[in-house]
């Protein structure tokens, strides 16, 4: 649908959820694999995790309204909280 409908150079985001907080997705990959889950505040994450951590505690909101909007696209799949929760990443 991109390759055949948008105008050159236009900027599409295919996600279906927005704003989902990294916690949320921490915990049921947690849950899922039996490990627990912590808080840990910025300047931690960064000695925890390197550069990732920087990444894993910006605010980087995701939006496909536009890419909506301009292909008159509706996602079907599951979410990628639903997916964590009840597809198969974990067996």
């Amino acid at each position: 649908m991109a390759l055949e409908s948008a105008p050159a150079g236009a900027y599409l985001d295919g996600v279906a959820d927005e704003g989902i907080p990294l916690r949320d997705i921490a915990e049921i990959i947690g849950k899922k694999l039996n490990l627990p889950v912590n808080s840990i505040s910025p300047e931690e994450a960064s000695a925890h995790f390197g550069f990732l951590g920087a990444i894993a505690s910006a605010d980087i909101p995701r939006s496909s309204e536009k890419t909506r909007e301009l292909l008159g696209w509706q996602p079907t799949h599951l979410s990628l909280l639903e997916e964590l929760e009840q597809g198969t990443l974990f067996q």
